[in-house]
Formats: C-alpha cells, sequence, structure tokens
C-alpha cells in the first residue's frame, strides 16, 4: 500500500511542477488622469509577477524613463474563482501633445512596444479635441472595431469614450469571454485612452469585472462607477444609471452619486472653470430618451433616468449628454421635460434652449439591432452598426458624425453644435 501512495504522490508533484505559469503581460490600456502631464497604463497577468513597471521614452531605442506602481489580485466571482493580478502604473512629467513609445510589464517579461500621444495643454483653447465614442460593444460581432483599431493607432483621436456594455459579458464563461474582450481592444486601448463608464451588462457580482479591468480618474474612491476630468475646453462628466437599477447592491450608492453629481456639477459651473471649460458633457450607459420599440426605461414618458437626473443637468447647464444600451443611433433635437427647444427653424443647433442628447450604442453585439419608432423629439435613426466621432473644436462649436460600418466607414449623420453661451443663462 505504501508504494501506491508514493506513485500517487510522485504523479501529483510531477503534474504540478509542469503547470504553465503566466507572468506575460496582456490586456494593456490606457486611460487619462485629468492631468494632462499624466497618463494611466493599466495590465494583467495571471500569476504575480511581483512588480509592476512600464518604461517610456521618445524613441524607442531610447525608453530610459521608468515609472512602477501596483497590482491587485481579482478573484471572478464565478464558480473557477478564476484570478488574476490587475497592475497600474501612473506616468508623469509628461510633455503635453508629445509622442511617446512604452512597454509595460516586469523582469519576468514585457509586453510589445505601444505608443501613445500625450493629450494638450489643459485647457487648450482652440480646442480641437477628438473623440470616438460608442456603447454596447461585445466580444462576438465586434463589428465597429477593426476600424476603431486603425483609426486609433492612425492618430486620429485623442480619446475614446466606451459608454458601458463591454463583452457580453465579461463574467462568462468564469470571466474568460472578459479576457478575450479585453485582448481584443488593446489594439486600440493601448494607442489612446480608453475612457469607460458602467452598463446593465457589467452587474454581475456588484459590477466586479468592470471595477477591477478599468482605472478612471477616481479609481481609489469609486472603482470608476463616476469621475469627471477636463480635457480641451470641455468637462465630462462620466456616472452610473445602473446604481438606479440595480437595487440590491444598496441605496447608499445612488445617493453617494448623486452628492457628487451636485459638488462636481457646482464645481464645473463656477464662473472661473466654466470660462476654462465651457462645455459640459454628461455620459452615461442609459438614455433619458429614445425612439426604439422596446420598452426601455428612455420610452416611458418619466422613465427612471429621466427623473434621477435631467432636472439637475438642465439646472447646471449641462450642453450635451451622450448615452448608449439602444443598440442604435439616435441624435435628438435639444429637448427638455418631454418638449423641443431648437435654436431656431434654419439652425435648430445653434444657441438651442436645452440640452442635446445623443444615443450611440450600435458599435457591435451579439444581440443584433433595436427596431426604430420615431418620436416628436428625433431628428435622426440608423440601426446600422457604427460609432460617433466628436471634434470639440473650440469654446463655440462642437462638430459630431455618425460612422456606418455597415455602409464601410461612411459618414451617415453629421450636425455641429454652436453655443455663444454656455451655462443655464443659455437656456433663457
Amino acid at each position: 500500500m505504501r508504494s501506491v501512495v508514493i506513485c500517487i504522490l510522485g504523479l501529483v508533484s510531477m503534474v504540478t511542477a509542469w503547470d504553465p505559469i503566466w507572468l506575460q503581460p496582456e490586456q494593456v490600456h490606457l486611460s487619462a488622469t485629468g492631468d494632462p502631464t499624466q497618463m494611466m497604463v493599466t495590465w494583467s497577468t495571471f500569476n504575480d509577477t511581483k512588480e509592476s513597471t512600464v518604461e517610456f521614452g521618445f524613441q524607442v531605442e531610447n525608453m530610459t524613463m521608468t515609472a512602477s506602481g501596483s497590482r491587485t489580485k481579482f478573484v471572478d466571482g464565478g464558480s473557477a474563482k478564476h484570478t488574476q493580478y490587475i497592475h497600474r502604473v501612473t506616468l508623469t512629467n509628461l510633455k503635453p501633445g508629445s509622442l511617446y513609445m512604452y512597454r509595460c510589464g516586469s523582469s519576468y517579461g514585457w509586453s510589445t512596444q505601444f505608443y501613445f500621444r500625450a493629450l494638450p495643454s489643459d485647457p487648450t483653447p482652440e480646442g480641437g479635441i477628438r473623440l470616438a465614442v460608442y456603447g454596447d460593444m461585445g466580444n462576438e460581432n465586434a463589428q465597429s472595431l477593426g476600424r476603431l483599431q486603425v483609426e486609433a493607432q492612425d492618430g486620429m483621436y485623442d480619446a475614446i469614450l466606451h459608454v458601458g456594455d463591454f463583452a457580453y459579458d465579461m463574467e462568462v464563461d468564469n470571466a474568460r469571454v472578459g479576457d478575450e474582450f479585453m485582448r481584443q481592444i488593446e489594439t486600440a486601448a493601448a494607442y489612446v485612452p480608453y475612457m469607460t463608464c458602467p452598463g446593465n451588462h457589467e452587474n454581475a457580482y456588484n459590477f466586479s469585472n468592470y471595477k477591477n479591468r478599468f482605472t478612471m480618474p477616481m479609481y481609489e474612491e469609486v472603482e470608476s462607477l463616476w469621475y469627471s476630468w477636463n480635457i480641451g475646453t470641455a468637462h465630462i462628466i462620466s456616472f452610473s444609471t445602473e446604481v438606479n437599477f440595480f437595487l440590491e447592491y444598496g441605496q447608499e450608492v445612488i445617493k453617494n452619486q448623486m452628492a457628487w453629481l451636485q459638488k462636481d456639477l457646482m464645481e464645473a459651473t463656477k464662473p472661473d472653470n466654466r470660462a476654462k471649460y465651457p462645455w459640459i458633457i454628461a455620459m452615461a450607459h442609459r438614455p433619458m430618451y429614445c425612439a426604439n420599440a422596446d420598452w426601455d426605461d428612455c420610452t416611458e414618458l418619466v422613465g427612471i433616468t429621466r427623473k434621477a437626473f435631467e432636472d439637475l443637468f438642465y439646472k447646471y447647464g449641462v450642453d450635451l449628454y451622450i448615452g448608449a444600451h439602444e443598440h442604435s443611433y439616435e441624435r435628438m433635437w435639444p429637448v427638455y421635460d418631454n418638449k423641443v427647444y431648437n435654436g431656431s427653424m434654419d439652425a435648430p443647433y445653434t444657441n438651442p434652449k436645452a440640452p442635446v442628447h445623443i444615443t450611440t450604442g450600435s458599435a457591435g453585439n451579439k444581440e443584433g439591432q433595436h427596431f426604430l419608432l420615431p418620436k416628436p423629439y428625433t431628428a435622426f435613426q440608423t440601426r446600422d452598426f457604427g460609432y460617433t466621432r466628436f471634434f470639440i473644436l473650440n469654446s463655440t462649436h462642437i462638430h459630431a458624425e455618425q460612422v456606418s460600418d455597415d455602409k464601410g466607414g461612411q459618414i451617415i449623420d453629421k450636425f455641429t453644435l454652436i453655443k455663444d453661451q454656455h451655462g443655464p443663462e443659455a437656456w433663457l
């Protein structure tokens, strides 16, 4: 009997000795911190490397600057308890607008070499900020991703805004779908800041995959659920509509977010701040308005999202609200309290008397597109898969255009929002 036990123990030892270890960096992505002289680099390894380092510089052969950071152990809530280590390093003392090469990792292994351009000086009087914006992109049928990868690597954008719903879903197959999705977006997100907000598809285990995988401003305080940052002439607010729907995670988070929103908007609308960053743009996953035949919250006369946030944003003169969730693109006339407030018949987006709402949830996923049911506030709709570009030109002009991936990158909608005055007084 003893010899049998020895043989079995020897076999176990042999198998353990040959188990692979995973020290190579993957799922690399960038995020802005709100300071143009900084950039956050985040990546994953499946074993603990004991160190988190980024080497960077102005040339491939001269990456002599180094920065170190921290790592956290993330255990998915699924049955396999899939485990990985999330590494976070903040690069500092960057020269705004300059191109940097970088790689991340440790003495056990390094990523490939990536590059990024530091964000422009803050504020930029003439704007010139270029954003790609979309929501609802899955691991399966991420139809717009190939085009976005090329455009990001070609330097077409200063940042990408992903307005909730990732992978469909990150926790599936014990979070391996989340891993693969993060690998997919690396070829865009490792080159430009990839700024996010949570969607309903991230709700599993109290949004744990979203909270752990992304590193937005205020990460240490609220795990990327809400935050704000400045870029060019814009103050961008990202928040969670989902805390108002998944009530099993408690009421306290709703109260905390609302208190923070109030405080952030009060600060942003102080005369000195509004002069520097006149545009206030809010983004969250669920729209306040939509014209789709799906009976979602945004189709209601007074939905949960509108009831919670519309009056607050109107009070502080938020210029633009960006949502997703609906698998379509919709440009709305300026609207408040279910009424259209165009600037004029000939120029509806010139000095409008209410915020402008855009829904862009058609980047590509396995659930397909929603059917359209236009309403009086609908200016343009399409079911084409695609994404939106925003160009913050200066303190008075924002230009937007919708790219149809179904039509090979054709621009199928565009408009320019012109405001000579910002703040609640613009509504008078």
